[in-house]
């Protein structure tokens, strides 16, 4: 080919010159060979479009931002950040791959300050860049402002915490899990990270303070990073016949070293609840009067039911029995009187 044909390197450039110069609409056109038929849907892969709406539907818009970051940007959200450089940046302040998308997030969360947003809800579905075999994709996330759009019917208040980690908990149900955990961008009394199906994918938390003051924000903003791989995966609901027998609740009382978390006790219990056992829920955490300041009272409602028989008081009495032990042996907790 000419030499001033740049575009002319493999046989089908050659092949498509031709076509054109020939006419598109010179060429017959013929069904394929090959039979087509429909695939069945694997219900167990969540797609990356039904994910975003899912997200869309919690408030949140998305937004696409530069893999590129200032590096700077990097080490300051995780010291142990090691960002990889480009060889031929655009700018200096874009010299490196990101590892995280909360850069991105906050960058855009500045941009919509400047401009008077006051309220910011924003999620990314992207990959970064660990190292050039490793380019997982994640779900980030940042909550800014009220709570909730600005209204007659309710008061306004900022939003939190327990609004993000809430809204991730309907997503993804109640496979997910969270534990107390301390990640350097996040504040460590206001963080947790989230556990799926026994495996770390990602976090949850508010800004540390002084990131905050380092991104020049007025107020700390909540975000969230989950791994996608993991939660594309997922398991396909089992149908189960209703009882039509009667259920049965009792309430339960456990005074606890106050450093303990929740979740702790709901696991060991629910791990070693009886088969009739439905659910049990936390419903009450006092501290206060009547209890020493290291000690709490998380107060559980537990709910029996069996799908064959009605339960009978020897039932109700051994499954209690056996969830008061558990408390004690594993999580040092005794029954409150």
């Amino acid at each position: 080919p000419p030499s001033f044909r740049f575009d002319l390197t493999i046989e089908e450039d050659l092949i498509e010159e031709a076509v054109r110069l020939f006419g598109y609409d010179n060429i017959p056109a013929q069904p394929p060979a090959a039979p087509s038929r429909m695939l069945p849907q694997d219900e167990t892969v969540l797609a990356d479009d039904v994910l975003r709406q899912k997200v869309v539907d919690l408030d949140y818009q998305e937004v696409i931002t530069y893999s590129f970051v200032d590096p700077a940007w990097e080490v300051a959200l995780d010291a142990d950040a090691r960002p990889l450089p480009l060889a031929n940046p655009i700018a200096s302040q874009l010299s490196a791959m990101r590892t995280t998308l909360w850069g991105g997030l906050l960058e855009t969360l500045r941009h919509n300050l400047n401009r008077q947003q006051e309220r910011v809800r924003i999620f990314e579905l992207g990959r970064v860049y660990a190292s050039l075999a490793e380019q997982p994709m994640r779900l980030g996330g940042l909550a800014y402002g009220d709570g909730l759009p600005e209204q007659w019917g309710a008061t306004a208040r900022r939003v939190d915490f327990f609004d993000v980690k809430g809204g991730l908990e309907r997503l993804f149900g109640h496979a997910l899990d969270t534990r107390r955990s301390v990640h350097p961008a996040l504040h460590p009394g206001q963080s947790a990270e989230l556990w799926l199906d026994g495996r770390a994918v990602g976090w949850v938390g508010t800004l540390h303070p002084r990131l905050v003051q380092t991104f020049d924000l007025p107020s700390a903003p909540v975000l969230f990073e989950i791994e996608y791989d993991v939660l594309a995966r997922r398991s396909v609901p089992r149908h189960t016949s209703l009882s039509r027998f009667p259920l049965v609740r009792r309430d339960l009382a456990f005074v606890l070293d106050v450093d303990t978390p929740a979740g702790a006790l709901l696991d060991v219990l629910r791990e070693a609840a009886l088969h009739h056992v439905q659910s049990i829920e936390v419903f009450d955490d006092y501290r206060g009067k009547g209890l020493p300041e290291n000690q709490k009272s998380l107060a559980i409602r537990v709910v029996m039911q069996d799908t064959q028989r009605t339960l009978t008081d020897q039932d109700v009495d051994d499954a209690v029995r056996k969830l008061v032990d558990t408390a004690l042996n594993q999580c040092n907790a005794s029954l409150r009187t």
